[in-house]
Order: structure tokens, then C-alpha cells, then sequence
């Protein structure tokens, strides 16, 4: 249990300001900025962790408007890659990823309603949390 609290790291929007884009109905095009007003929250959790990878679930929490779908980027801070992802489409290149929604999974309605995806990763020195930046959408 102790190990798994150690792994367990939460992102709040204040920290993602710049990475995550929703959109929805009038909000289509928005971009980080307008996500702060909306209101949603992003959860990272490492499930699981072993000697040059892991395992990780990432939940957004809609606190705000609904949305039609969703964007998320960020910096991995040590050369970490992601090797599979699930419930969503990724790009990456160097330490910059992007994680858009999957077709099923893009609306997030009103009322603290969530959507998650995982994937598995590769690390080779350490495995720190990753950072926000801004998102390409």
C-alpha cells in the first residue's frame, strides 16, 4: 500500500492550465485558457512499476460545461516512452505527448463525469511525473 501512495501522483488543472484542451459546442477551437473556466480536473496514477517500465491510468474529471472531446499534453521529464495507450490515440515525440479521446469516449457530460485512458511505458533512469505543457490543438 505504501508503494502504491509513492506512485500515486495527482495533477490538478492549476498545474495543467496549458495542458488540456476540451471542446465543446460553442467552446469548439478553444484553446488551455478556456479550460480553466470550464473546469475539470486530471488525476495520473502509476499502477504499476518494474525495472525500465510501468504502467500508468490518467482520469479527466469534467467539474464544468460538457464537451464533445478532448486533448491532454505534456512533458515526460526523464525519456520515458509511451509503448501502448488505451481508450485514446497518442503522438509523441521526444518528451512532448499528446493523448486525444478515442470515438467513443470524447463526450464528458456536466456533473463531475469522468473519462480514463492507460498506457505502458518505457523508462531507463527514473520515471518522475511527468510535466504540463501546451497543448498543439
Amino acid at each position: 500500500m505504501r508503494q502504491m501512495e509513492r506512485l500515486r501522483r495527482r495533477w490538478t488543472l492549476a498545474t495543467l492550465a496549458s495542458a488540456l484542451t476540451l471542446v465543446g459546442g460553442a467552446l469548439a477551437g478553444t484553446h488551455l485558457a478556456s479550460a480553466a473556466s470550464i473546469g475539470c480536473q486530471v488525476d495520473y496514477a502509476v499502477s504499476s512499476q518494474w525495472q525500465g517500465g510501468f504502467g500508468a491510468n490518467v482520469t479527466i474529471t469534467n467539474l464544468g460545461d460538457p464537451v464533445s472531446s478532448w486533448r491532454l499534453a505534456w512533458s515526460f521529464g526523464a525519456g520515458q516512452t509511451i509503448t501502448q495507450l488505451w481508450n485514446g490515440s497518442f503522438t509523441q515525440s521526444g518528451a512532448q505527448v499528446t493523448v486525444a479521446n478515442a470515438s467513443y469516449n470524447g463526450s464528458i457530460p456536466t456533473g463531475g463525469t469522468s473519462t480514463s485512458f492507460g498506457f505502458n511505458g518505457a523508462w531507463t533512469t527514473s520515471n518522475p511525473s511527468p510535466r504540463a505543457s501546451r497543448s498543439t490543438a
